[in-house]
């Protein structure tokens, strides 16, 4: 479950974006780092949209524009994107690459590294990157200036061993060939989805290999991951529901191990890490319900070869939404859905942000009766809080957790990424 972005259509937009120029900007939690581009940051995780600082009358009616965009409410679906319904089916690689006709899509990954260095230290990391449709294309906009499209990355580094969290983002309008996410065409030979030098690529036979590159030798990553298993539909019948209604759906599917290799980058110094990774692509045209707030999602890694995948989405009046589900990857890759009665979760700690004031889960007991498992979460480090005071103060917590528990008697471990929103106020994105 992750967060998307959903706004209604609004020609004026890409009339207005088209003549001007990309604006390109890079976030960290202490300090913001700007492009040489003018002074505008923007930040989005997993699709919230953060703005910190603008300093032209040309951004200032973007930025109004894009408010009303992200905050207007809107209807269940933008009507000229496809909505996510029953039946799909998919096939890969071809569902790696983009879908242009659904409104909003975002491929995340997110791992567990150890560097290879003596020390052998600990990494939690996350790379997503969003795409969200503002008009359909149509052959009269096939133009290099034209917009359809705006692209979000975020770069998340969890050092363990430190206990400390930091994160970098970027923005792009797409035009000029400086960001994009590459549809699928008969007899193409890598999917591509990338913003200026941060990048995913299909790599190897069958473009099974996924290629990973962002951020700068400062704070960076390069990762070559490789999936030990196959991809996961979550739901049922080709939709991951997500509230009452037809279209409040999204297609969604994970690929839940792969083999990691690469390096990171830290203060300019190169480590080489070895690890696991997860990998998520989502896409659809909906929205959280009007009385749905947020949720809590969780991907956990675990020895003897199983993957859970669940996310519980919180409702106003404090209840867990029925539609809330999950997934349990046995070892040979077979998998079964979980819906909302079949599994528990219990909130054993909280923490307070000194940030925020926001207090969030930070340590959960995950009860699922009918496979016999008992899991304890605990985060790897308390504070992986990402907020923006001076922007659309959306405050979420996302990151690195380790596992601990039993599996039909017998003890098991691993690891994990758990996402929180809702909880310093209302979330009404997209899905």
């Amino acid at each position: 479950m992750k967060v998307g972005l959903n706004r209604n259509r609004d020609s004026s937009v890409a009339s207005l974006l088209q003549n001007d120029k990309n604006r390109n900007v890079i976030l960290s939690p202490s300090t913001v780092i700007l492009n040489p581009s003018p002074p505008v940051t923007l930040s989005e995780t997993k699709g919230l949209i953060f703005i910190r600082r603008i300093n032209s009358v040309k951004n200032l009616i973007i930025l109004g524009i894009l408010f009303n965009l992200f905050l207007t409410p809107s209807k269940i679906y933008a009507e000229d994107f496809k909505r996510a319904l029953p039946g799909k089916v998919f096939s890969f690689p071809q569902d790696h690459f983009s879908h242009p006709e659904f409104k909003t899509e975002w491929w995340y990954y997110s791992g567990h590294l150890q560097s290879q260095n003596q020390d052998k230290k600990s990494f939690g990391y996350q790379l997503t990157f969003f795409r969200t449709g503002l008009i359909k294309e149509t052959k009269l906009q096939k133009s290099k200036w034209s917009i359809q499209d705006l692209y979000f990355a975020h770069l998340a580094i969890t050092d363990e061993s430190k206990k400390k969290f930091e994160y970098l983002e970027k923005i792009s309008r797409g035009s000029l060939g400086e960001a994009g996410a590459s549809p699928y065409k008969t007899g193409e030979k890598t999917f591509r989805i990338w913003i200026e030098n941060w990048s995913i690529e299909g790599k190897g036979h069958a473009m099974q290999n996924h290629s990973l590159k962002a951020g700068d030798r400062n704070f960076g990553i390069e990762l070559m991951l490789t999936p030990e298993k196959n991809p996961v539909i979550h739901g049922q019948n080709g939709i991951s529901q997500k509230a009452e209604g037809e279209g409040y759906a999204s297609h969604y599917y994970s690929i839940p191990l792969l083999k990691t290799d690469g390096k990171i980058f830290l203060q300019n110094k190169e480590v080489p890490v070895q690890g696991i990774s997860w990998m998520d692509h989502e896409f659809g045209s909906t929205k959280l319900r009007e009385y749905q707030v947020g949720w809590d999602w969780f991907s956990l890694q675990l020895d003897k070869g199983m993957e859970l995948m669940l996310y519980q989405i919180r409702q106003k009046d404090g209840r867990i939404d029925p539609y809330s589900s999950g997934t349990i990857i046995f070892h040979d890759g077979t998998y079964h859905p979980l819906h909302k009665k079949e599994f528990q979760i219990d909130v054993l700690k909280q923490w307070k942000s000194q940030r925020s004031g926001a207090i969030y889960p930070s340590k959960w007991k995950i009860k699922i009766p009918g496979h016999q498992i008992e899991l304890t979460l605990t985060p790897t480090v308390k504070d992986q809080e990402l907020m923006t005071k001076e922007s659309t103060r959306v405050t979420y917590w996302e990151g690195s957790v380790k596992v601990d528990g039993k599996s039909q008697g017998d003890r098991i471990k691993g690891m994990g990424y758990v996402e929180l929103t809702g909880y310093a106020e209302p979330f009404s994105k997209g899905i």
